[in-house]
């Protein structure tokens, strides 16, 4: 349809945009951050946070001027359609200022049931992962490979992660550890890209809490796309952020939600 070409093509624009607005300020000499919870923690926020999302907005603004956009850094501004663009110009911000290479550009596209397309893009790795419209792929050094999650396996099979050891609050916390005792591997950081890796076959889950919106919508989108599950700790949907668990199959999941709904 012609719609549905017309957003992937921009959406890929996007994030071609947003690649060449953030790599010029990755890993170079003082770039510093302003902290957006003013001392009370620390939530950076870069120069090329700014630039990639303003980039992504002007875009839009040629592009599908009667859309709503909602991006991290700048907030939402009401269009006319019924469509909404969910942008995160760098997930892992926090890792970008490390200089670690495996923050990414989210971007999703959202009706009022949540996200029907999105795209984890990867600049400095040089991955784009895409879902939704019958398309799930990623594009990168190797070429272009369809996206197809693990499918089911035994809780004590998995391979788990998550973005922090901290895992929102202290009951949140002990609610995530009471999975990963169950399982064969936790691993720690990765951010956006872990949800990558997720929709790719390589891992099986994901605990999340404390998350916007802008965090989990492309995420959603790229996975589901794959065959996996997104849902929150209840089973319920998560496209407005919060706890989030993502599964690469069935039985993973029912697993994990077992011991996570009965901390809540």
């Amino acid at each position: 349809m012609p719609q549905t070409d017309n957003i992937i093509k921009t959406a890929h624009a996007l994030a071609d945009a947003a690649r060449s607005a953030v790599l010029p300020f990755f890993r170079t000499a003082g770039l510093s951050a302003d902290n957006k919870l003013a001392g009370s923690g620390f939530d950076p926020v870069t120069e090329g946070d700014r630039a990639a999302e303003r980039t992504m907005r002007d875009l839009l603004a040629q592009m599908r001027p009667d859309d709503s956009v909602l991006g991290e850094e700048f907030g939402h501004h009401q269009g006319r359609s019924n469509l909404t663009w969910v942008l995160d110009p760098i997930d892992g911000t926090r890792g970008f200022l490390s200089g670690t290479p495996t923050w990414g550009v989210l971007i999703a596209v959202s009706d009022e049931s949540g996200p029907i397309y999105g795209i984890v893009d990867q600049p400095y790795i040089g991955e784009r992962f895409e879902g939704g419209f019958g398309r799930a792929e990623v594009n990168g050094p190797t070429g272009k490979h369809a996206l197809k999650v693990r499918g089911n396996a035994p809780l004590t099979d998995a391979i788990l992660f998550t973005t922090f050891p901290e895992v929102g609050e202290p009951w949140e916390g002990e609610a995530f550890r009471a999975v990963s005792q169950q399982v064969k591997l936790t691993r720690y950081g990765m951010d956006c890209y872990a949800y990558a890796l997720l929709a790719a076959g390589q891992i099986d889950l994901i605990i999340e809490a404390g998350l916007n919106s802008y965090d989990i919508q492309a995420p959603i989108a790229v996975i589901e796309a794959a065959g996996g599950i997104v849902t929150d700790w209840q089973g319920g949907k998560v496209h407005e952020g919060g706890r989030a668990l993502a599964a690469a199959g069935r039985e993973q999941h029912e697993a994990a939600l077992k011991l996570l709904s009965g901390f809540i």
